[in-house]
């Protein structure tokens, strides 16, 4: 599988899920399941380097006033969700987090920003497929700590500078 596909796929799932994560992952699942074993290690490792690039102090700080705060775990099922949106959407957030306030539609804070179960699609299908736990997938480790310069998240008014659009936004 290429990036082009892995896109794809998650392009195609998201649409049909109406932009609902929940709904988005048991469609992923579905669509993994017609795919060979090996395929949804590919789509893993895909999701997984993606998930990794986007541990970034930036990207935490854009989420943190996205979501009015965003814990580890909050930060882990939003970089999920993060890349449920779509490669125009990831991409742009990775280059400028500030202008997620103008790549993001409509956004519900009751299920928006949690992609949780996306992160877990893969692992459902391949042991579905196989009946075993997904293997190691042979990809770098993911990094202990964010990439940049740390953010104290806790600093409002750093945040409305740094992230200005998104503080507007979503804070207002």
């Amino acid at each position: 599988m290429d990036e082009t596909e892995f896109w794809e796929i998650i392009d195609t799932t998201r649409e049909r899920a109406g932009g609902d994560p929940q709904a988005h992952a048991e469609l992923l699942v579905e669509r993994l399941l017609d795919a060979d074993p090996e395929a949804v290690l590919d789509f893993a490792r895909h999701f997984e380097a993606r998930y990794n690039r986007a541990y970034t102090w930036e990207l935490w700080g854009a989420a943190w006033v996205l979501l009015d705060g965003a814990s580890d775990d909050a930060f882990d099922y939003f970089r999920c969700w993060l890349i449920g949106q779509g490669r125009e959407v990831f991409e742009g957030a990775l280059h400028e987090p500030d202008d997620l306030a103008d790549l993001l539609g409509p956004f519900d804070d009751e299920i928006d920003g949690d992609g949780e179960e996306l992160g877990y699609a893969a692992d459902e299908a391949y042991e579905q497929l196989t009946g075993a736990d997904t293997p190691d997938l042979g990809i770098a480790p993911a990094p202990v700590d964010p990439s940049g310069t740390p953010i104290d998240l806790e600093d409002d008014d750093a945040l409305a500078v740094r992230f200005p659009r998104l503080w507007d936004r979503f804070t207002a």
